[in-house]
């Protein structure tokens, strides 16, 4: 099986779920269970599933990432390029950012 080396970066706090590292670097399959291109929303199930101990509630909401984070593949929103329907490429760029803070 191929796989696909994305790059994955948490700020605005996310890093804070991630033992305060904000770059990751993940070898991702090309191809989900089901047979079809690995999207983004499988990478937010691996993110979810294999990177995180504990508040996983603070990253995903139902089948997507909680309002308040911003998302950006190659530094352009999700909204322009298919949201979690987005076919993950090679050395893809994947930036989630938290947009809620406390004061």
């Amino acid at each position: 099986m191929s796989e696909l080396t994305i790059n994955v970066e948490f700020s605005g706090g996310m890093e804070l779920l991630f033992q305060n590292v904000n770059k990751h670097t993940i070898n991702f399959p090309t191809t989900n269970s089901s047979g079809q291109p690995s999207n983004l929303q499988d990478l937010i199930f691996y993110i979810r599933d294999n990177m995180m101990t504990e508040k996983k509630d603070l990253f995903v909401e139902k089948d997507t990432v909680r309002p308040g984070i911003l998302v950006l593949i190659n530094n352009v929103d999700w909204e322009l390029c298919d949201e979690l329907e987005y076919e993950l490429q090679n050395k893809d760029e994947i930036v989630f950012i938290s947009t809620l803070h406390g004061g």
